[in-house]
């Protein structure tokens, strides 16, 4: 088991947080979190009132999913080869200056959108280098076998802040985007002063020197392990076609004829679901039929998605909405614990890197996805006909990998075969 953390651990979340380091992650994670939260949430809606078009929408998430295909190889490459912790202050000094110039832009009243997508670019690059890089320090810093429990952390952290971001957002919007956006550098500057104060508890494995063949290591190592390419597989198509939440704005104004404060509400339901679920994780972690906790969980999610899709009641897409993120935690947890069980250090950070590809950056595209479908046959067909598509897919699934379906134990990861 890589790094003695053992999946069937024992180790509480008390343990865990005994130690300074996961305490200064966990505490940075949260505001650089919330700081996303408050400006993905203000962005897609200051670009959808200026121009009150849905593929604009869809434009931002391409804008900022481009950067991350371009960069996944130099970005798995530099957290594997160099101090994590740099790289990752690296990447948030960019995203601090995206916030910065969108202060800039909405305090000079122009009603220009091109600079809306010209910092989506920036935050993207940013985001390629802060994702590869924070996510493989989480297993430098956790205890023995306490790995488990700090997921479970990590991932309740960031569904509490995409509780207060968004509606936080709602209100700040309201008041001037410039405020908003303002709150959000805020966070990012206190979030990397957090994170420059972690100290590792096992130093990481460094890779071999740069290459081409090492820089796509991450990706050939997914490739060949088939348990670990069948759980980011199925979460990339459920991500793509579920891109639900990227209309949210258009659902908000459209279907439910809402304002402000009640969109960044609804944006706040992603969170409240998912912070529900990650909760209950964190003092209960699955530990019995995780392939089919998995599997059942997506589906879950392309139902509630679907629900969503149909309904023209607020309160309704409010429950829809958490529960399609809650069921998305069972699988962030799933997999956030699968990947770094399964995959030695020297690798993590390429790992990762391609992971957030796949996984995190198709946000993004599921977003440019959605809003490009949107423009053509109405919010109310995209966002249904995903949720559709994504039951489809977990029935393929089922069908298709056996062996993640079997999994029971987070043990069970390390017969997974690699050849």
């Amino acid at each position: 088991m890589t790094d003695g953390t053992p999946g069937e651990s024992r180790v509480t979340a008390r343990d865990v947080l005994r130690a300074p380091a996961p305490r200064f992650l966990l505490a940075g994670n949260f505001l650089v979190h919330t700081a996303v939260a408050v400006q993905a949430t203000t962005l897609v809606k200051h670009v959808y009132d200026t121009t009150g078009r849905e593929i604009d929408i869809g434009w931002i998430g391409l804008a900022e999913f481009l950067p991350i295909v371009a960069f996944v190889l130099l970005a798995g490459s530099a957290a594997d080869r160099y101090d994590r912790k740099r790289v990752a202050l690296l990447a948030l000094a960019g995203e601090l200056a995206s916030s910065l110039l969108l202060v800039a832009h909405s305090i000079g009243g122009s009603g220009s959108v091109w600079p809306f997508f010209a910092v989506a670019v920036l935050f993207g690059t940013s985001r390629a280098f802060l994702s590869p890089a924070a996510r493989a320090m989480y297993p430098m810093v956790a205890p023995e076998g306490g790995l488990a429990p700090l997921v479970a952390m990590t991932s309740a952290v960031w569904t509490s802040a995409m509780i207060v971001g968004p509606a936080a957002s709602g209100l700040l919007y309201s008041i001037d985007p410039a405020v908003s956006y303002g709150t959000a550098a805020v966070l990012s500057l206190g979030g990397g002063l957090l994170i420059s104060r972690v100290r590792y508890q096992r130093p990481a494995a460094r890779s071999e020197r740069p290459s081409l063949r090492s820089a796509m290591e991450g990706l050939l190592f997914i490739r060949r392990t088939p348990i670990l390419f069948a759980a980011i597989a199925l979460d990339l198509f459920a991500v793509l076609f579920g891109g639900a939440v990227a209309l949210l704005p258009v659902i908000a104004t459209e279907r439910l004829g809402v304002g402000d404060v009640a969109y960044g509400w609804l944006r706040a339901a992603v969170g409240i679901g998912a912070a529900t679920v990650a909760v209950v994780l964190a003092i209960r972690p699955l530990r019995r039929r995780i392939g089919t906790a998995l599997l059942v969980s997506v589906g879950v999610f392309g139902a509630g998605t679907i629900v969503l899709g149909a309904t023209t009641s607020y309160w309704i897409a409010f429950a829809a909405v958490a529960v399609l993120s809650g069921a998305d935690m069972v699988s962030v947890f799933i997999r956030g614990t699968l990947v770094p069980l399964v995959t030695p250090d020297d690798k993590r950070g390429r790992v990762s890197a391609v992971e957030n590809v796949f996984i995190g950056a198709t946000n993004e595209l599921g977003a440019f996805e959605s809003g490009v479908v949107s423009q053509a046959i109405g919010a109310q067909a995209t966002v249904v006909g995903g949720g559709i598509a994504t039951l489809g897919v977990v029935a393929a699934w089922w069908v298709w990998f056996p062996s993640l379906r079997r999994i029971d134990r987070f043990d069970d990861l390390d017969a997974a075969p690699q050849r």
